[in-house]
């Protein structure tokens, strides 16, 4: 049984929380809430809510132990792009792209 909880227009670039998404999946759930309860960076701390969102649903919605559970996967992909702008010399306009974020996390139960 699969379980997931997504978080939308997070606002980290995607690029910076990829290699964390990566070093979570196929983990034990313990394991990977270790990861990025002691980790400093942000996308830690937005992986950390999701995945613990992922745990509530599987325990609430569909009756599973969280002891169970593996992060099957966990995927960043690309949000909206805000378009911001600074003034630069000589009043030339620098574009901005302020890059937004979707976190899907994906647990299975162990089947071991």
């Amino acid at each position: 049984m699969e379980v997931k909880a997504v978080t939308k227009y997070a606002r980290i670039a995607p690029k910076k929380a990829r290699d964390l998404a990566r070093e979570i999946q196929g983990r034990p759930v313990s394991e990977a809430l270790n990861i990025t309860d002691f980790s400093e960076r942000k996308a830690a701390k937005l992986f950390g809510k999701t995945l613990k969102s992922a745990i509530a649903n599987a325990e609430h919605n569909n009756g599973l132990s969280a002891e169970d559970l593996v992060v099957k996967l966990a995927v960043v992909e690309d949000g909206p792009i805000l378009r911001r702008g600074w003034y630069g010399a000589r009043g030339m306009f620098k574009p901005i792209a302020k890059r937004t974020s979707h976190i899907r996390i994906i647990l299975s139960k162990d089947e071991d």
